[in-house]
């Protein structure tokens, strides 16, 4: 069942019971605190500037307007 959301649940469901009901917690945490960069949180300009680019390459085609 891998790859699938049935096959999700009863890996996620094996790694609680293997490593505890935190297990996830604990690797997110691993991650944050594993991070240099502080992030869009630390640079408001930062954020702006990505926002601002991926708003130009948008895939999504023209708006239709409705009559």
């Amino acid at each position: 069942m891998a790859g699938t959301k049935d096959g999700g649940r009863k890996a996620a469901a094996t790694n609680k019971a293997k490593y505890g009901k935190d297990f996830y917690a604990r690797i997110g945490q691993m991650g944050g605190k594993l991070g240099r960069t502080g992030g869009f949180y630390a640079d408001r300009e930062l954020a702006r500037e990505a926002g601002r680019k991926g708003g130009r390459i948008s895939r999504r085609g023209a708006t239709r307007k409705s009559a």
